[in-house]
């Protein structure tokens, strides 16, 4: 029994001291839409202490509209992975951009795009 209460012990110390600045808690989902994960949303963490290995990655999806020339957004897909931020092509039709954010836990709720906008009702335009 003595050595169990030491167990638990030694883990809250470790949870105390690593949970306030160490440890980087993400959104984790393989296909968000905009609106809600399909799938169900997960966290997931990683050590906060080297500097490449800090980020959330939120990868935002987009086809290319044959009618108008345009990138439409399709969907996201939010990780703990190590991130390079940028664009890429992944075929002729799909764009992929990376989206990094450092800046708090959760960061990459997958509303980071400006893509999206707010619908107005008839009654704000007055």
């Amino acid at each position: 029994m003595g050595s169990r209460m030491f167990r638990l012990l030694l883990l809250g110390i470790f949870m105390r001291v690593f949970m306030d600045e160490d440890i980087r808690i993400c959104y984790n989902c393989n296909h968000f839409d905009g609106y809600k994960c399909h799938g169900g949303m997960k966290t997931c963490w990683k050590f906060n202490v080297l500097r490449t290995n800090r980020t959330c990655t939120t990868e935002n999806y987009y086809y290319n509209d044959r009618i108008t020339g345009v990138y439409l957004f399709r969907y996201a897909k939010l990780s703990c992975q190590p991130c390079e931020e940028g664009m890429f092509q992944v075929f002729h039709d799909l764009l992929r951009e990376t989206f990094c954010c450092t800046d708090k836990d959760h960061c990459n709720d997958g509303l980071n795009n400006i893509d999206f906008s707010v619908v107005k009702k008839p009654d704000d335009y007055k």
